[in-house]
């Protein structure tokens, strides 16, 4: 059996990492991340989210478990507390489970948040069928883009 490489290290500076528009096909309302790491070998991906009032994230499953710090602002996840969901006002800290549905993620007021993503989001139709797959390949590609 081969020894296998040992993954590097990484330290980023934020503040030298741009913004960038999420992609429109996977939000609505002007949502800026900054991609901060892959993790291939877990099959990972961590980004920071800046979200203005209003915006939100479409239908999507976490296929693998995720978690966050929401640094700024108020989150209503699944619908929001009213709806059997969770409202998350900052500073708070949110898991989501592997298979976790949000049928939307909405931001009422402008809110940021720091997550890693322990696996890939499957953004879905209303009928649960898959659009596209954002494993953390795919979240580098989109970054990058």
């Amino acid at each position: 059996m081969e020894i296998k490489a040992k993954i590097q290290e990484e330290a980023v500076q934020i503040d030298e990492i741009p913004w960038k528009p999420f992609p429109d096909a996977l939000s609505q309302g002007g949502i800026r991340w900054k991609m901060l790491h892959a993790s291939p070998e877990m099959g990972a991906w961590t980004a920071m989210f800046d979200c203005p009032a209003g915006s939100s994230f479409n239908a999507h499953f976490h296929v693998g478990p995720g978690e966050y710090l929401l640094t700024k602002g108020r989150m209503d996840v699944r619908g929001g507390k009213e709806h059997g969901g969770d409202t998350v006002v900052a500073p708070a800290y949110g898991y989501e489970s592997a298979n976790a549905r949000h049928d939307k993620t909405y931001f009422p007021v402008d809110s940021a948040f720091y997550m890693t993503f322990l696996g890939p989001l499957s953004f879905i139709r209303e009928d649960g069928t898959p659009i596209i797959v954002v494993t953390w390949d795919e979240a580098q590609r989109a970054y990058a883009g």
